[in-house]
């Protein structure tokens, strides 16, 4: 089964984002959609979620679908705890059981009762990473939440997201600029043009990510391709 967005059309004002776009994206597996800053990675994901709308054309399969997003920022509530940062957003009578398993996925049980401002940037987007996969949706999308992190908190969020999707195997829609992030996370990597948005190029990649290293030889050569195509 796969999502499908088809010959959608958006502009801003007089400027053209997307003009007859076509993407099918596979479900239970991690999309990665590859682009310069700018080109319009982020509206598609809000076209996704309906924050905004297309001019034209169609997204099939998404109506149906429960959405969690997380975006460049933790956005956690800070006058709430980790735990009720995750809680409160489930409707189980007893959400503890679910908070405490996504927690360990995450690494974070032992700071449950901890306030976000307690937290390291890496930390407090390992929260919302668990908060997005606790609650019962079908898609995340994810709007480059590494972006501001350091090479090291960089890699230990990728494994710590690794780690929950090997658990949970939802729909991710993954939206970066960093080639590495694509290579150690992504099932399929679409490559975008500058606007107006065309697939340059789709990769399939292979395997279990959690696997992954960008100093084997296969890493090393597909990045190689990658580089060159967004020459």
């Amino acid at each position: 089964m796969s999502l499908k967005i088809s010959n959608i059309n958006k502009s801003f004002h007089d400027f053209t984002i997307y003009s007859d776009f076509s993407l099918e994206i596979p479900e239970h597996t991690i999309s990665c959609i590859l682009g310069p800053s700018g080109c319009g990675k982020t509206t598609l994901l809000n076209m996704m979620s309906k924050t905004i709308h297309p001019d034209s054309g169609h997204f099939y399969g998404f109506d149906e679908k429960i959405i969690s997003y997380i975006f460049q920022e933790p956005r956690l509530l800070p006058w709430k705890t980790v735990r009720e940062n995750i809680s409160f957003i489930l409707k189980d009578k007893e959400p503890g059981k679910i908070v405490d398993k996504y927690l360990q996925l995450v690494e974070l049980e032992n700071f449950a009762d901890f306030y976000p401002a307690k937290l390291s940037g890496g930390m407090k987007q390992r929260v919302a990473i668990a908060r997005a996969f606790a609650y019962p949706s079908d898609i995340i999308l994810m709007d480059e939440p590494l972006k501001t992190l350091d090479f090291k908190l960089k890699q230990n969020l990728m494994k710590s997201f690794r780690k929950i999707w090997q658990f949970d195997k939802r729909t991710v829609v993954f939206v970066t600029h960093d080639i590495d992030e694509a290579l150690l996370l992504g099932n399929d990597i679409f490559v975008f043009s500058k606007a107006p948005v065309q697939i340059i190029e789709q990769f399939k990649i292979n395997g279990s990510s959690t696997e992954r290293s960008l100093e084997s030889t296969e890493m090393a050569e597909l990045k190689k391709q990658v580089l060159k195509i967004m020459e």
